[in-house]
């Protein structure tokens, strides 16, 4: 996964939903924080779409320990030949835990996406492009999600993300929440490289998201 050109994941617990994702989907967002035994579930994918794998820790909205355990399953979903590329914490890498699985990611040719989310509020200009440009440091995408308040907080998003869309930089941008719902359809015009999807409503796994097939058509329908 290269990402030079937009990138629409369907967020998965269960990778036996890849078959119904595939009319809509670029790619699979393994959760393998959500799933029982994903190093299993991974050795028995046998699906067309490639994988970002993703085992979000407690502390930045999922439901993986922050332990060993976490880090050493994601260094091996790598080893997955269908894992194109692997999502990291920005605060999993300063930590130092995050490290090993960049480098194992850079061995293997997997692309490596550097996370933040921030559950609370959409934070000034200047301190979201800080975070991004930390995070681009390591990864070759620098993801960003806040919680918008009101429209302005998008407005301050997608206006960074023009910035560093028109910069060169590789970034996906999402204001969580209500009022930041349309940013996830809108920023992919102002360059942001990835969306998330679940294939049902009801299995979102982020406050706002649409599902799949109504996000890719108001995508293309933004084009």
């Amino acid at each position: 996964m290269d990402f030079d050109s937009f990138v629409l994941a369907a967020s998965l617990s269960d990778l036996g939903g890849e078959r119904a994702a595939r009319e809509h989907a670029d790619a699979v967002e393994f959760r393998m924080d959500l799933a029982a035994d994903p190093l299993a579930a991974l050795d028995g994918y046998d699906g067309e779409l490639p994988i970002l794998a993703t085992n979000r820790v407690e502390w930045e909205g999922g439901e993986a320990a922050d332990d060993d355990a976490r880090v050493d399953a994601l260094r091996e979903a790598i080893e997955h030949p269908r894992v194109e590329a692997v999502d990291v914490e920005l605060a999993a890498i300063a930590a130092g835990d995050g490290v090993g699985v960049v480098e194992r990611a850079r061995e293997r040719d997997v692309a490596v996406v550097v996370s933040v989310h921030d559950f609370e509020e959409t934070p000034a200009r200047a301190e979201m492009s800080r975070l991004l440009g930390q995070a681009l440091e390591f990864g070759d995408v620098g993801k960003l999600a806040v919680t918008a308040e009101s429209r302005a907080d998008v407005l301050r998003l997608l206006a960074l993300t023009h910035a560093q869309t028109e910069a060169g930089r590789r970034v996906a941008t999402m204001a969580m929440g209500e009022a930041g719902r349309h940013s996830r359809a809108v920023a992919p015009v102002y360059g942001s490289r990835i969306g998330y999807a679940p294939v049902a409503p009801a299995d979102a796994t982020a406050p706002g998201q649409y599902d799949l097939a109504t996000l890719r058509g108001l995508v293309e329908a933004l084009e």
